[in-house]
Order: C-alpha cells, then structure tokens, then sequence
C-alpha cells in the first residue's frame, strides 16, 4: 500500500542536494517559426538586391538554411529571457562573493552583479586568470548568480571547426588517438577519483536511506548489468568499451562467465588482465587492445554489453556499430546498451555543458543523443528494445563520490599533473553531478534481444510492481 507520508524534495542523503534551483532558456523560448521566417527572409533580402531568378532564390536559401539558422541560435543565446517558472529567487550576491578575478582587464569587465558567460569563465579559470573563493560545487550550484551560458565565439569555433569534423570521421586512427591522449594519461590519475573499483561509469544507489560508498555503488551496478542478461556459467560474454575491465572479471569470478573485455587504452589492458590474475580468473576473463571494429566476431557471444562506450562510436557509424553487435550476438542472446544522452527538450547550459564535455572530457563522444534516438537506432538494426531504465539521478550520486575523491587527492594531482588538469577534472565533476541530477545530461539502461520470431520473450518477464501486495478495491 501506499506510504502516507509525503518525501521532501531532495532529502536523500544518497544525493548532493541542490542549493538554487532555476531553469535556463532554451527550447521552450526558441521560436521555431521565427528561424522559418529568418531561413526565407534573408535569402529574399538578398533576392531584392542581386536581381536573382527564381530558382537561384531556392537554391541560395537551400545553401544558407544552416548557417542562417545557426545563427539564429547564437542570437538567441544571449538574449533569451530567464523562464518565469522559477522555484527559489537569486541570491543576487556580487561575483567577488564567487570568484577573485585576477586579471586587471577581465576583472573591469565583470564585478559587482555583471554576470560572466560560463566558457569565459572555464577558460579563464583554467588558465589560472580567476581563483574560486569557496567549495567548486557550492559555487556551482549558485552558478546562475554569476554566469549565463551563450553561444560565443570560441564555443561555435570549437563546434564548427573541431565538433564536426569529428563527427563525420570517426576513423581507427582518430579513435584511437583521442582514447589513448585520454585514458593512457596515467592510471593513478583516474584512480584518484574512480577509487578501487576503478570503473568509469554511473554507479546504481541501493538503498537511498543512507549514503552508500562509491565501492557499493559499483557493486550494486555490476551485480545489476549481470543479472539484468541472465548472465550464467559458461556464457561467453563480450564487453565492448571495457575500462579496466572490472566487469569483465566480475562476471567471471561471479557468475563463471567466460569474459571478453576490448579496449583501446593500452593502460587499461593491462590493469585489466592483472586484475583477472589477482581475482583468480585469468582463465576466464581477458582485455584485449583493440578497436571495437576488430573485435572477434566468432564463436558468437551470449552476452553482450557496451557501458558508456558506444557515444564514442559516433553518430554517423552508429548503425554500422548495432549490426555489427547483432552479427556477433547468438538469436537467444541479449545486448545491454548503458549510454549517455542528453534531454530532447534542451536549455542553453545543456549546450555549453556538453561542448565543454567534447573539449576536455570526452572527446568524440557526439552520439550522447535523446533516448528516442537511440531506440529508433537498435529498431532499426534489428533489435527489440526488452528495457529501458533511465539513471541520471543515480549517475549523480556516482560523480558525487568521484568530486569527494579528487578533492582529497588534490595536492597528489597537482604535483604530479599541474594546477589545470586538476581544476578541469574539477569543474567536470562539480558541475556533471548538478546536470546528471537536473537532467541536463542522463544515463539509459536498455535491455535488448534480436528481433526475431523465434525469440523466447516469456525468459524475460519479471514481476509487476507491487506483486503480491494487497490490490485494494476495483469495485464500486
């Protein structure tokens, strides 16, 4: 039966609970009929002054369409309204009480109430031009006291000029250069915040009564992606994008699987076949250095699973990447697709957020879309979608514990690593468990088999919500 207390909003010692909550301008201002009208008018304009025919005015506004409308959106960015549905008002604090800007030109460009554009800040931050006068995440979660999130200069140089090139290559070599610049940077950077566990991706809350550790988080989602396929002994499993490949070794020590982890970070290779011989299952759970696209592809696989990789595959090779899954997959086995997007319904920070993550985080990683994208992808490739969970909210709590590590592991990073790979790593972390937890950016969880007749649906049935509790009256 249903609980007759009410939950206050936000009161779960598993989360960092939020200090201001506003929203951004974003979808919900932007005009679409305005961009239509701007896309027809300005070709016309140029029209009436060139003399063109016709057909040349079809085909001028065919070539300016994009441009036009990109544009339209720099615009918009940075003179859209703040939305009138506000919770909390703003503290209206001076930007001295955030931040002690060091540079004389900057400083007489933003002081008092003059609110800065996020890039400018980061950037600025990074090169050491501004100090933060507290805790990175509590002046973030103030962050719409002191910054506004247009589109500049630097953002739509970025997004045109290295975004997208990106974007339509995704070629070995770029993939391969962008993981190893990345993930070979030197394991005991990213165990100063992934911890003992060592794994990259959101962790699962358990029991949101209390703050678990990071360590039972992991493990609450290493048990969950095994049980999720039915993972048994014997199966032969496939772990596309492994890490360090702690579920490769989990599910083998676990479940007496036998497990394959492919990785392009040669680090991570071999942290990972270490671990298989420390856990005593070096015979049954193997990283392997590798692009995706040259994994083994026979004997077939029963199992499997790509956590938080497949972004990296590229929204132009996606569709390519699913078939090759389902070649590799036998009819009765399942695929478990965990993924990173962002919401359909977009503000403009969910803009700057993301193209800071593609600058410094996660290169490459352009295919974190929609949820509805990413179905209509394995529909199309010849999966049935079993199962969707979507986890943001539980992928905050995770980076809560990643922010809490390398904010203890400071001093150790920069000596090692100097004063701006640390404070980017903390303005990633402070400001992703903020978005992961308002659904700027979030996390699927999706199940999926072949679709094919022949497929034993009744294997994946579980119990409905509230099974076996007492149903209550239906009758009048």
């Amino acid at each position: 039966m249903p609980s007759d207390s009410k939950r206050a909003p936000f009161s779960s010692p598993s989360f960092a609970a939020p200090t201001l909550l506003r929203e951004c301008g974003g979808a919900r201002e932007f005009s679409s009929y305005a961009l239509y009208a701007a896309v027809l008018i300005v070709p016309f304009a140029l029209k009436h002054v060139f003399g063109f025919s016709a057909l040349t005015y079809v085909i001028v506004t065919a070539l300016l369409a994009l441009p036009v409308g990109a544009l339209c959106l720099v615009a918009h960015s940075w003179i859209v309204r703040t939305p009138t549905d506000q919770i909390g008002a703003l503290p209206n604090q001076p930007i001295e009480s955030y931040m002690t800007i060091l540079d004389k030109e900057l400083k007489a460009m933003y002081h008092g109430c003059t609110k800065m554009p996020m890039e400018m800040f980061y950037e600025r931050y990074f090169d050491g031009d501004i100090d933060l006068t507290g805790d990175a995440l509590e002046i973030f979660e103030k962050r719409y006291d002191w910054a506004f999130f247009p589109i500049t200069y630097n953002v739509a140089k970025f997004f045109v000029f290295q975004w997208i090139p990106e974007l339509l290559v995704h070629s070995k070599k770029q993939d391969e250069t962008q993981v190893r610049d990345h993930y070979d940077r030197g394991d005991d950077f990213y165990a100063a915040f992934l911890g003992d566990r060592m794994v990259y991706t959101s962790g699962l809350v358990g029991d949101e009564s209390k703050r678990e550790t990071l360590e039972e988080l992991q493990d609450n989602k290493l048990r969950d992606v095994c049980e999720r396929v039915q993972m048994r002994k014997g199966d032969r499993h496939l772990d596309l994008g492994c890490g360090w490949g702690t579920l490769v070794s989990y599910a083998a020590k676990n479940y007496g699987t036998q497990s394959i982890g492919v990785t392009l970070g040669r680090n991570q290779t071999a942290f990972g076949n270490d671990r298989a011989k420390a856990w005593g299952v070096a015979d049954s759970a193997q990283l392997l250095c590798m692009d995706y696209r040259d994994t083994p592809r026979r004997p077939l696989y029963n199992r499997i699973t790509c956590l938080e990789m497949a972004e990296h595959v590229g929204v132009r090779k996606f569709q390519e990447f699913l078939l090759q899954v389902r070649d590799m997959l036998e009819d009765d086995g399942l695929f478990y697709l965990q993924i990173a997007g962002l919401r359909g319904a977009w503000q403009y920070e969910d803009f700057s957020w993301g193209l800071f993550m593609a600058k410094y985080v996660f290169p490459g990683a352009d295919a974190s879309c929609p949820l509805n994208w990413v179905v209509a992808q394995l529909e199309a490739t010849g999966f049935e979608v079993r199962s969707s969970e979507t986890i943001g909210v539980h992928y905050s709590a995770t980076l809560d514990r990643w922010y809490e590590n390398w904010m203890q592991n400071k001093d150790k990073i920069v000596k090692k690593y100097g004063k701006r790979w640390f404070r980017v790593w903390e303005i990633f972390l402070a400001w992703s468990i903020i978005v992961a937890r308002q659904g700027s950016s979030t996390c699927y969880q999706i199940l999926a088999h072949k679709n094919r007749n022949a497929f034993d649906r009744t294997a994946l049935i579980t119990k409905p919500l509230g099974f076996g509790m007492p149903s209550g009256s239906v009758q009048a």
